[in-house]
C-alpha cells in the first residue's frame, strides 16, 4: 500500500458556532455540509471535504499540554504574494486573531496563529520551488518582518 494524498482532517473544537465564525466568516472556508448528530461541521476547498470540526463541548482542560502527542497545526495556502499575506495579517489582528509568528520557510512565507481552542493554524503563500531539486530546503525557517 502507498498513500497518495491526504484527504481531509477532522479537528475536535469546544463550541461549533464558534469554530464555524472563525473558519467560516474569518478564513472564509466554504461550507459544505453539517452533520447534527456527530456534531460536526464540513468545509470545502475543491474536493467533497477537506476539514471537519467535531465539537467535543466545553468540558476538559482549558487546552492540551504542548508536550502531548498531537496535531501541531494546519497549514492553508492563502495565495501567492506578499501582499496577500500581508493582508491577510491585517484582516486577521483586525477581527481580534492574534498573530504570534511571522516565518520565512524559503519555500514558503507563513503567519502563525490559533483558532479559538488553541489548534495552530499557519496561512502561508508559496516562496520557492526550489524544494524540486533541494529537498532539504523545506526545513528551513527564520523569522521574518512582514
Amino acid at each position: 500500500m502507498k498513500v497518495k494524498e491526504l484527504g481531509h482532517a477532522v479537528i475536535k473544537v469546544r463550541n461549533r458556532e464558534r469554530s464555524e465564525q472563525f473558519y467560516g466568516d474569518i478564513l472564509g472556508m466554504e461550507l459544505a455540509a453539517r452533520h447534527e448528530q456527530m456534531p460536526m461541521t464540513f468545509y470545502t476547498l475543491g474536493n467533497h471535504h477537506d476539514l471537519a470540526l467535531l465539537e467535543v463541548g466545553e468540558e476538559g482542560p482549558e487546552t492540551a499540554d504542548p508536550k502531548a502527542p498531537g496535531l501541531y497545526h494546519l497549514a492553508f495556502c492563502i495565495g501567492d504574494t506578499l501582499d496577500e499575506l500581508r493582508e491577510a495579517r491585517d484582516e486577521l489582528e483586525a477581527a481580534g486573531v492574534k498573530v504570534f509568528a511571522t516565518i520565512d520557510h524559503v519555500v514558503s512565507k507563513s503567519l502563525y496563529l490559533n483558532d479559538p481552542d488553541g489548534n495552530g493554524v499557519e496561512l502561508y503563500v508559496d516562496g520557492s520551488d526550489i524544494w524540486k531539486t533541494d529537498p532539504q530546503q523545506v526545513a528551513q525557517g527564520e523569522p521574518m518582518e512582514l
